[in-house]
């Protein structure tokens, strides 16, 4: 469909463009022609209107003549053509529309006045036309922008939705993989604790897959799954591992993206905690500033400890996937400290 037809609006200012055409070419019937002003209204605007309907058309001849390097010749004579052809059937029908007005006694010796003007009628007839083509070549480049636009964005969302869906899809693994160990180390001394330990998992992969698939949940969602994680890691490490959570209501309700705090907190029980002789505590603070929230995990360290050597996927996983979801407006901040680790996020509260 033509564009300008695509909308009613466009076709009244298409339209109403038209109308001051034919003022314009009233005037210069005015000055080179013996016409008055009203003859010369009434005889012009009509023509001026018929030819913005007829020059719709250029749209089509505009298709079939791309202006590229390879056909340019060849598109500017079709455009020649397609104007002279315009311009004769246009004077064509000034010559009608002055015999009907002259017939109808409205102007009398108004036929004779076209014929005089009929020189400078068909001239603008050629022009008019091809300014026209060259509005239609004009919306046809902005066409071809705008759609190049909406293929490049819609590239950039698939991009990203796959690459957070891979993200998503690590999750699982990494975390199985630790999980895994830890039910390694019970199964010999404590079976009952590693059957618990099988019991919460399986129930954690269960909520976990649920959520998972969601591209944002609200934080409390996040924090009760951090507290069944949590759970699960008692199992082994009993009153070594303790936790608080500290979060408003207005924190509490922001989206976040799913399994955020999983690795994080991963990270603090394995690296932190669990090379700790006495074990410590964990802590989650989250706060909403403004459009900001601003989550905070930390946990206690022991700097003289070999520890053991992370594959650094969890924590790079949460970067990455904050950037993906809110570029350069989100932030992750690592901050070692003599005797603690602390992970600091920074996203919009999306209210």
């Amino acid at each position: 469909m033509h564009p300008i037809l695509a909308e009613w609006r466009r076709l009244g200012a298409y339209l109403a463009a038209w109308a001051l055409v034919g003022g314009l070419v009233a005037g210069q019937l005015v000055l080179a022609a013996p016409f008055g002003w009203v003859e010369a209204l009434s005889f012009a605007v009509p023509l001026a209107l018929l030819f913005g309907f007829s020059g719709l058309g250029a749209f089509w001849v505009c298709q079939a003549a791309p202006l590229r390097r390879t056909v340019l010749l060849r598109s500017l004579g079709t455009q020649l053509l397609a104007a002279l052809l315009s311009g004769a059937l246009w004077l064509a029908a000034a010559r009608g529309w002055a015999a009907a007005l002259e017939r109808l006694d409205v102007f009398p010796g108004l036929g004779a006045k076209q014929l005089e003007a009929a020189p400078l009628l068909l001239g603008l007839g050629v022009a008019l036309f091809l300014l026209t083509s060259a509005l239609h070549y004009l919306l046809m480049a902005v066409g071809a922008s705008q759609e190049a636009e909406r293929r490049a964005l819609e590239f950039e969302v698939a991009s990203r939705e796959a690459e957070l869906r891979a993200l998503r899809a690590q999750i699982h693994p990494h975390f199985l993989f630790n999980s895994l160990n830890s039910i390694n180390a019970l199964i010999a001394s404590k079976p009952e604790e590693a059957r618990r330990l099988c019991v919460g998992l399986a129930d954690f992969l269960r909520r976990s897959l649920t959520v998972g698939s969601r591209e944002t949940i609200p934080l409390t969602e996040e924090l009760d799954l951090a507290e069944q994680l949590f759970s699960i890691e008692k199992v082994r490490f009993g009153e070594r591992l303790s936790h608080v959570v500290v979060a408003d209501d207005a924190a509490r309700a922001c989206p976040v993206p799913p399994l955020v705090l999983q690795p994080l907190v991963e990270n603090a029980v394995t690296h932190g905690v669990a090379q700790m002789l006495d074990g410590g505590e964990i802590r989650i603070e989250a706060e909403r500033r403004g459009e900001e929230l601003r989550i905070s995990i930390a946990n206690p360290r022991d700097v003289e400890s070999p520890g053991r050597k992370g594959t650094g996927i969890g924590l790079q996983n949460v970067k990455r996937r904050l950037f993906a979801l809110h570029g350069n407006a989100a932030e992750v901040r690592v901050v070692p400290g003599d005797s603690s680790f602390r992970v600091e996020l920074r996203l919009p509260s999306g209210r």
